[in-house]
């Protein structure tokens, strides 16, 4: 069975930001997103980052405003 879309797109953020222990700006991450499939819809895309800190608080931070990194790369 097929994941749903935001679950396709939670998948891709942590792939990225996965290979990025800096962390990613906002607007990269949604142009990482959106290219790595076009068929996601940008409002779909933009729901999830926006959400992101609030579905998964235990895997990501925002060390500043609109920079987003995994906690386990907290120095």
């Amino acid at each position: 069975m097929k994941k749903p879309i935001t679950h396709q797109i939670y998948d891709r953020i942590f792939k990225i930001l996965e290979s990025n222990p800096e962390g990613v700006r906002w607007s990269d991450l949604l142009r990482k997103i959106e290219q790595s499939n076009p068929n996601f819809h940008p409002k779909t895309v933009n729901g999830c980052v926006w959400k992101l800190i609030e579905k998964y608080p235990d895997k990501v931070y925002k060390p500043e405003k609109g920079l987003f990194r995994l906690t386990k790369f907290k120095s």
